[in-house]
């Protein structure tokens, strides 16, 4: 009995212990969050006092800039007015201060019947200078589009020549390369498909007649910058010959039709094309257009040597 005594007594001793060092624990646990809770309450009011200063040193910062903006202005308002001066600009005084306005449009309308009542009698305004009415001027008149040529024998550039040098064409075994003299600074060169019609010794040094106004164009690597007109038939080509006492430069005309040369022929208007086929020689040998002979004024007629109603080309 006294054994089971004393161990009642032990545990009951231990179960006091134990919930002592509990509440001692819980305790503590209370006091560390209250000095965390003081501790947080500190640093806040150190944020809160820090963030006050600096938006105290930023707003002086602002009000330092914006005095020192203010009296930029002024020196620049001050300058502009010096140089309008100095320009003849006469300078109006406007009543009141000329300053930087903050009002919103609300405190301006409630001001401003306060602000009419003082406000001081405008200063005379300088009658306004009378302006120089110019004179218009009538609108220049469009240029008229000038109305094309009529496609005729008149727009061919065709002039007397002289072979002054002739020889085969390097590349091609049908084609003479010769230097014409039509009566200008240089002589011009011109590739003909003249080889199996006339002889290589009837070109040296005759006279032709040459149009002068096509299109440069190359001829198996060489530029072609004229064409010798000649009498043509499928079967026999005969060089056309200009009259006596004719000279390299001298001009072709066509009776009935002004002679009036394009300064280069147009290939897509087909000004050559389109006066070829009423090119032709007549019962009399002599070269024409629809029936008017080719001549060189006052010297005689352009001929053919035997090929009598055939094309020139």
């Amino acid at each position: 009995m006294f054994r089971a005594t004393c161990r009642f007594a032990v545990s009951l001793t231990r179960d006091q212990f134990r919930k002592t060092l509990k509440m001692a624990d819980l305790q503590k646990i209370v006091e560390n969050n209250q000095r965390a809770q003081g501790l947080i309450d500190s640093i806040q009011q150190e944020m809160a006092a820090i963030e006050n200063e600096l938006v105290q040193r930023k707003k002086q910062e602002l009000i330092e800039e914006n005095a020192f903006l203010t009296k930029e202005i002024e020196k620049a308002l001050a300058q502009l007015v010096a140089l309008e001066i100095s320009n003849g600009k006469r300078q109006i005084p406007v009543p009141g201060n000329r300053g930087i306005c903050t009002q919103t449009e609300a405190t301006s309308a409630a001001a401003a019947p306060a602000s009419e009542s003082k406000a001081p009698a405008p200063a005379p305004v300088a009658a306004p200078k009378e302006k120089k009415v110019k004179e218009k001027k009538p609108p220049a008149e469009k240029p008229k589009p000038v109305a094309e040529a009529p496609i005729d024998v008149g727009r061919l550039d065709l002039r007397v020549g002289k072979i002054i040098e002739v020889g085969r064409h390097p590349d091609a075994d049908s084609l003479y390369l010769e230097k014409i003299d039509c009566g200008e600074p240089s002589p011009r060169t011109v590739v003909s498909g003249l080889v199996k019609f006339v002889p290589l010794e009837e070109m040296q040094n005759r006279l032709v007649v040459v149009l002068c106004n096509l299109k440069p164009a190359k001829m198996r690597g060489v530029t072609s910058e004229a064409m010798v007109m000649c009498a043509s038939t499928p079967d026999k080509v005969e060089v056309l010959s200009p009259p006596a006492g004719a000279v390299p430069g001298d001009l072709v005309h066509c009776e009935g039709y002004e002679r009036k040369p394009d300064a280069q022929l147009n290939p897509k208007k087909k000004v050559f094309e389109t006066c070829a086929p009423d090119l032709m020689t007549n019962a009399d040998l002599v070269a024409c257009y629809k029936g008017a002979p080719l001549h060189v004024p006052g010297k005689g007629t352009i001929v053919a040597q035997s090929l009598k109603n055939v094309q020139v080309k």
